[in-house]
C-alpha cells in the first residue's frame, strides 16, 4: 500500500481508488481504514477516494511522543493535510466517524482552504458540561481508563484480552440490527494486537483529544472563528455516546450546518449506513 511522505516525522499509510472529484474518509477509534469497505464501492469509482490510517493506527506510523504534541486533533489533522497536499487533491470533502469527525472538523478550522465541504457524524461540538451527566459519564469511561498505564499493562500485546475489550465497544456501541462480523473483529485484533499498536491508538485520549477533554474545553467562538466550510452532520438514533438532544448547539460552531438525523443506527456510521453516508458525500460533491 502507498505511504505518505512524513510530517513531524510521521507517515500515513492509506489506499487510493478511483478518479474525479476528491474524497478523504477518516476512521475512529477502535477502528482503521479498512471501515469504509462498504462505503467506497458506493462512490462508483466516479470519485477519487483517498482512506488514510491515522497517526498511531493501522499501516501508519506508531512513534512513542509526547501524544499531546503529536497524537491529538491538531497533529493529526496535520498529517491529513500534508496528504492532500502530497497528492495533489483539490479541495476534496472530508468525512469522519468518531474521532475522524473531530479531526475532519480540525482540518476545515486549521486549513480551511484545503476542504470542500464535511460529512461528519458525533463526535460534535456543542456538548460542553453535559458530558458530566451520569448516564454519560456511565459511557465515556474508557476516556480515563485510556490515561492509566494500566490500560496498556493489561491489553497493550495481549491480543485475546484485546479482542474482548474491542468487541464490547463493537456491540455495546452500535445500533440495534447491527451485528460486528467475526472476521472484521478478527483484522482489528491483527492491528492492535502487536506490542505498541494498542498504546499509540490510545495517545489520542492521552492527549486531551477525547469526548470528555475536549466538551469541558469548548467555549463557543465569536462569529468570524466558526468552521466556515459547508457541514453536514448525520446523527444517528442509537448511539449510546452521543444523544440527538447534544445537537442543538451546531449554529454555534458552524456557519454553514446541515442536520440529518439518521433512524435505526448507532455510532459506526461507515458500517451502519454507508449507503446514507455515500449519498452525503455526493449530496455536498453536487453543491
Amino acid at each position: 500500500m502507498p505511504i505518505s511522505a512524513p510530517v513531524d516525522g510521521f507517515r500515513i499509510g492509506y489506499d487510493r481508488s478511483g478518479s474525479g472529484d476528491a474524497v478523504v474518509l477518516l476512521h475512529g477509534w477502535p477502528g482503521d481504514r479498512t471501515d469504509y469497505r462498504d462505503v467506497v464501492p458506493l462512490l462508483g469509482g466516479k470519485r477519487d477516494v483517498v482512506v488514510p490510517d491515522l497517526r498511531g493506527f493501522g499501516e501508519s506510523d506508531k512513534h512513542a511522543a509526547d501524544p499531546s504534541e503529536q497524537y491529538g486533533a491538531a497533529a493529526q489533522a496535520r498529517s491529513v493535510a500534508g496528504l492532500i497536499r502530497e497528492l495533489g487533491l483539490a479541495r476534496p470533502v472530508i468525512a469522519g466517524y468518531d474521532i475522524g469527525s473531530r479531526i475532519a472538523q480540525a482540518v476545515a478550522r486549521d486549513h480551511p482552504e484545503l476542504v470542500r465541504a464535511l460529512v461528519v457524524t458525533p463526535p460534535l461540538p456543542g456538548i460542553g458540561g453535559r458530558i458530566l451527566d451520569p448516564q454519560a459519564q456511565r459511557e465515556f469511561w474508557y476516556q480515563s481508563f485510556h490515561q492509566l498505564a494500566l490500560a496498556e499493562n493489561l491489553l497493550d500485546g495481549h491480543p485475546e484480552a484485546l479482542r474482548d475489550y474491542l468487541r464490547h465497544f463493537w456491540s455495546h456501541w452500535s445500533g440495534p440490527s447491527f451485528t460486528p462480523d467475526a472476521d472484521a473483529l478478527d483484522h482489528l485484533v491483527s492491528v492492535y494486537g502487536p506490542p505498541g499498536a494498542f498504546t499509540a491508538s490510545i495517545g489520542w485520549y492521552r492527549a486531551g483529544a477525547g469526548a470528555v477533554a475536549s466538551a469541558l474545553g469548548e467555549t463557543p467562538p465569536a462569529r468570524e472563528d466558526r468552521i466556515t466550510v459547508p457541514t453536514t452532520v448525520l446523527w444517528p438514533e442509537h448511539d449510546p455516546l452521543f444523544p440527538r438532544s447534544w445537537s442543538d448547539r451546531l449554529d454555534d460552531f458552524f456557519h454553514d450546518v446541515t442536520l440529518d438525523f439518521v433512524d435505526g443506527a448507532g455510532h459506526f456510521a461507515p458500517l451502519e449506513y454507508p449507503d446514507r453516508f455515500a449519498a452525503a458525500i455526493s449530496a455536498a460533491i453536487a453543491v
